[in-house]
């Protein structure tokens, strides 16, 4: 093969035992490289090359070969890919340019086999294939995720709400406590002067005064343990109360708990085995899609050359190929080689081309069943964590007030001898003070003031530590405020994706149909679209809403009157166009340019030469680097002074 022209951002293809290539290297630029040649000339291997050496699975070892490589340079970088045979499987290694190619095998390389653009033509699932690449199991685990998020937010939020809207009430009872504990100050201060005035005439009693001062000290620590121990069992009750009310709603839970109808791990059992299935029919529509390419590529001629086939070792004489070449209806069957119609051959591959559309069709429906069991799987499992984690809890909790019920008996016990204890010290106060029960009184007064002005200086700490807590609670509150905005943006944008990837599908083949339509100038095609509509379908117990794309097509009669018509009814040039159309909508509305800048064509026979150029034309804008399989006669209508020509 000989390259006419090259220049900047080149890339570098070498290819060994691709295809039916043995060794062979190709490098282009960007913008539209034709690679022209007649067939059986190895053009569709050099393009499965390319996309080997981009990361895709659906390139072929060449049939006598082991091994096979590609070398891919694009810029300063390079890429690597090595297929090795197994008996009759091919491994796939080295390091390719995509991690996953499954984008790019959809719609960018647009070989005659690539789903995207035989869809319409087999009357495929068009919206399964243009989500397919969605991961819609991830969106809603991110769905969920996100949805636990915002209610521990709006929990938390609410939980700051109330302590703010208590902050007006705090800091009206601070200021009480305030204005209490300061009459409580005055007033003993009050006391503890008429004690030191009462003290001028006890000079000469100091012993009696010391015995006094000692037996109230001991009688005011005394009510302080009491009210301590009281505020200790408060706190006890409440939280047996709390516990109680806990346990009470986990049983009432756990009570209600259905048992479930599956066991996880047969249900797990039953999807690896789908998932098995789904192995085989993917690697049985991968050899048939193989099958399929290998003969479409043989009736076309591109891999018999009868002209100078030995086919009945006559020595190179070739009286039996001029026999077979004369016969214009039949040929040699290269599977078995025998002498066979060629509209058996054909008919035998289209049986190949439904047998794989029953398959692909099959396929779909154990991803529906996988995607349904994994659901409910999910499900089970998920409703099992929890009741599991009631049952700990429940179990915690029996423990904790068993626990708690022993320390408020403890309590209680611990309080009766300390009310015991203050009478005791009561008396005792009494008894010290004989003769001076003014200066007793004044003493106990002063005692009871301490008390009191201890518990409020305690009361007022606390006012202080919640209203602290509730002013700061203000920033976090905002924090929380744009925390939850950011969810609540993240989940309208997950809970659309999938709408929004539907719509915009349909809006860009609609779209680009039109455009594609006037610029081929299909006379007697007035309108195709597609339709976006909605039904209900049931998945596993539940009914739920798909939405379907139906293909829409208008023709104009020659009377010029239109009318509905179907997709069978359409010109095989028709159908490769809006085949291309729909890859290209997928192209554009998942972005497949931003990773990946190559898009390749191949067999675009069925179009005439001037559209193909015009297709060519309008595809060019949408990729750095558009490779184009062409035959001589189709290359020279599209070949112009910024188009680069490979001849094979």
């Amino acid at each position: 093969m000989s390259s006419r022209e090259t220049s900047a951002r080149e890339v570098r293809v070498a290819a060994e035992n691709i295809g039916g290539i043995d060794s062979d290297e190709l490098t282009f630029a960007p913008g539209v490289t034709v690679l022209s040649g007649r067939n059986a000339t190895n053009r569709t291997s050099f393009l499965q090359a390319i996309m080997a050496g981009l990361g895709s699975e659906r390139s072929s070892l060449k049939g006598d070969a082991d091994e096979g490589s590609v070398e891919l340079e694009i810029g300063e970088e390079t890429y690597t890919r090595t297929l090795t045979r197994h008996g009759d499987q091919v491994s796939y290694g080295g390091d390719p340019y995509l991690d996953d190619p499954q984008l790019a095998d959809l719609f960018a390389f647009l070989l005659e086999n690539n789903e995207a653009r035989r869809a319409v033509e087999r009357g495929d699932d068009l919206r399964e294939l243009i989500m397919r690449p969605v991961d819609t199991a991830d969106i809603e685990s991110e769905i969920t995720e996100l949805e636990r998020e915002k209610q521990r937010i709006d929990s938390q939020i609410d939980e700051y709400e109330r302590l703010q809207s208590e902050l007006p009430s705090l800091e009206t009872e601070r200021t009480e406590i305030e204005t209490e504990l300061e009459e409580a100050r005055a007033e003993r201060e009050e006391v503890q002067a008429a004690i030191e005035e009462a003290d001028v005439s006890l000079e000469e009693s100091r012993s009696q005064k010391q015995e006094i001062e000692d037996a109230f000290d001991r009688l005011r620590e005394a009510r302080s343990d009491l009210e301590d121990l009281e505020f200790e069992l408060e706190a006890e009750r409440t939280t047996l109360a709390d516990l109680t009310d806990e346990r009470d709603e986990l049983e009432s839970r756990l009570a209600e708990a259905e048992a479930a109808d599956e066991d996880p791990q047969r249900l797990a059992g039953r999807i690896e085995e789908l998932r098995n299935r789904q192995r085989a029919l993917n690697e049985t529509l991968s050899q048939l899609g193989s099958v399929i390419s290998f003969n479409e590529e043989m009736l076309e001629g591109d891999g018999l050359d009868l002209e100078e086939a030995d086919v009945a070792g006559d020595g190179g004489t070739g009286e039996l190929t001029d026999q077979l070449v004369a016969e214009a209806d039949r040929t040699v069957c290269w599977t078995c080689g025998s002498e066979v119609d060629a509209d058996r051959i054909e008919e035998t591959v289209d049986r190949l081309r439904d047998l794989r559309t029953e398959k692909l069709s099959e396929r779909n429906e154990l991803q529906e069943q996988i995607n349904d069991l994994t659901s409910k799987k999910s499900e089970i499992e998920r409703t099992e964590r929890e009741l599991d984690r009631a049952r700990r809890r429940l179990s915690e909790i029996e423990t904790e007030i068993e626990t708690t019920d022993d320390r408020i008996a403890d309590l209680e016990d611990r309080i009766d001898d300390q009310e015991e204890r203050v009478e005791e010290l009561e008396d005792e106060t009494e008894t010290v003070g004989g003769e001076y029960d003014d200066v007793l009184e004044l003493h106990r007064e002063a005692n009871e003031l301490d008390l009191r002005i201890d518990r409020l200086e305690s009361d007022l700490k606390d006012i202080d530590d919640q209203i602290e807590e509730r002013e700061s609670a203000e920033a976090q509150h905002e924090s929380l405020q744009d925390r939850r905005e950011e969810i609540a943006e993240e989940l309208t944008e997950l809970r659309t994706r999938v709408d929004r990837i539907e719509e915009e599908s349909v809006e860009s083949f609609n779209e680009h149909m039109a455009s594609v339509l006037e610029v081929l100038e299909y006379d007697n095609i007035e309108r195709i679209w597609i339709e976006r509509k909605t039904r209900n379908v049931r998945e596993g117990r539940r009914k739920v809403t798909k939405s379907t794309f139906d293909l829409q097509i208008v023709r104009v009669a020659d009377d010029g009157t239109s009318y509905r018509d179907t997709i069978d009814h359409l010109s095989e040039s028709e159908r490769e166009v809006i085949g291309l159309v729909f890859a290209l909508a997928g192209y554009l509305v998942h972005e497949v340019y931003e990773e990946m800048p190559v898009m390749l064509f191949d067999s675009l026979e069925a179009i005439d030469s001037d559209r193909i150029a015009r297709v060519i034309d309008y595809f060019e804008e949408f990729a750095d680097y558009l490779v184009v399989a062409l035959l001589p006669e189709d290359a020279e209508t599209v070949i112009d002074a910024s188009t680069a020509v490979a001849e094979f």
